[in-house]
């Protein structure tokens, strides 16, 4: 492997972030635009760029690019009640196609009071919750046994928007474990990390340790929502 080119995101990453979020105006963005792109928006396609070669020679089922994988700095404000024209924060997925509509990812989000990675399958379909729904309930051994490697490393499951009812079709369960997975609106696991991490290569580093933690819980995802693709792409794993 050559040697990486990722070596972290700048001194000015996050203060800059700060700073926008005070601002928030076009022409304070666009003086200042050169320090986002030299501490921020670079390091973020140097990172892209070094974890894809990473999995791609690790042979994981996952990829990313600058030009799908990445979040706009700027808002869509059209139908937001908060009008502020720009995040704070920087943020990539990567996924089985590179792009940010393919189902089961990995995450990171850069920001100055709130960096986080994480992992799973964000906003499906009905049927495809359904369906991941009604599988953790026949294959709870399975599903919790996917799990191991990434509570090891300290993800959770994310609570935000949780039902607070027990799904319909689901009322005769009574193991509290399980009744919690099936409130859930989304089955994404994350774990926050220290602004230390945005310096030399350990954010690479985390990334690829979490791709290959994650691929049992992903896998079994994947066989869930989206059976055929999965078998078609399983004699490639």
């Amino acid at each position: 492997m050559t040697d990486t080119t990722y070596t972290g995101f700048g001194d000015k990453a996050l203060p800059f972030l700060k700073a926008l979020g005070f601002h928030q105006n076009r022409e304070w963005f666009h003086e200042n635009k050169p320090i986002f792109e030299e501490h921020l928006n670079e390091p973020r396609g140097r990172l892209i760029d070094d974890l894809a070669a990473r999995l791609a020679e690790k042979k994981i089922p996952l990829t990313c690019s600058r030009k799908t994988s990445t979040f706009r700095i700027n808002r869509d404000v059209r139908f937001a009640k908060e009008k502020h024209p720009y995040n704070t924060h920087v943020s990539a997925v990567i996924t089985r196609s590179g792009t940010k509509k393919d189902q089961g990812l990995l995450y990171f989000h850069v920001s100055p009071d709130d960096s986080f990675l994480a992992v799973g399958f964000y906003s499906m379909e009905s049927d495809e919750l359904r369906a991941f729904r009604e599988a953790i309930v026949a294959r709870k051994d399975q599903f919790d046994t996917a799990l191991n490697p990434l509570t090891a490393l300290g993800f959770v499951f994310d609570q935000e928007n949780s039902l607070k009812r027990t799904p319909r079709g689901f009322e005769d369960i009574t193991d509290p474990a399980i009744i919690d997975l099936l409130r859930l609106r989304h089955l994404t696991l994350s774990r926050r990390f220290s602004p230390d991490r945005l310096e030399g290569t350990a954010l690479l580093d985390d990334l690829t340790e979490l791709a290959i933690a994650a691929q049992p819980f992903l896998n079994f995802g994947w066989r869930v929502i989206d059976p055929v693709r999965a078998a078609r792409d399983e004699p490639n794993r």
